[in-house]
């Protein structure tokens, strides 16, 4: 429980949406690089913030004491290029017990709640992420990984992250898996 809610403020301490990335999610998007920059409606640009940084997996570990396990998490995020605010962040955290690696998502304000996400990799079968909280920093999504997915995970190329906005207007945000294998090693 300390992991979650260490994991939970580091997600909190990266990046607070604001009043404008929560706009961004209003309009039909594909991915980050899609996102309008938060400007006057007359200003705003056609193709904006399309040099959206890819994040790598980072890794951190952690104990609560000298005398309990260590605990590790990797994750990535994705930013608008223009503002730094956060878009999504994706975590993969492997508990001391169960050794069972879990999937956070931190995800944007505004959410159509009752479809929750979907989490695909490459073209293969997606998996349904039910969103757990909201709260004024975001939306919280957990949900076991099975053995399936993190095949994917490791082999695959890109995972997706797709939601619905309250208008019910589908958002997929595309996250790179060029070094998840090799920092999953570093947190099983």
């Amino acid at each position: 429980m300390y992991i979650r809610s260490r994991l939970l403020v580091i997600l909190a301490a990266t990046a607070l949406l604001t009043g404008a990335a929560q706009a961004q999610f209003g309009k039909k998007q594909t991915s980050p690089a899609a996102a309008p920059a938060p400007a006057p409606a007359a200003a705003q640009q056609d193709d904006p913030a399309a040099d959206a940084p890819q994040g790598r997996w980072t890794v951190q570990c952690v104990s609560q004491g000298r005398a309990m396990p260590i605990e590790c998490a990797m994750e990535q995020s994705a930013v608008l290029a223009k503002t730094g605010q956060l878009v999504i962040q994706v975590g993969v955290r492997v508990p001391a017990d169960p050794r069972q690696p879990s999937l956070l998502l931190h995800l944007p304000l505004g959410l159509n709640l009752p479809n929750g996400t979907k989490v695909q990799v490459d073209e293969g079968k997606s998996f349904d992420v039910p969103v757990q909280t909201c709260e004024n920093r975001g939306c919280f999504a957990t949900a076991p990984i099975v053995p399936e997915l993190l095949a994917e995970l490791k082999t695959g190329k890109q995972v997706k992250i797709s939601f619905q906005n309250m208008a019910k207007e589908p958002i997929t945000i595309p996250m790179q898996l060029n070094d998840f294998a090799a920092s999953f090693e570093k947190i099983k």
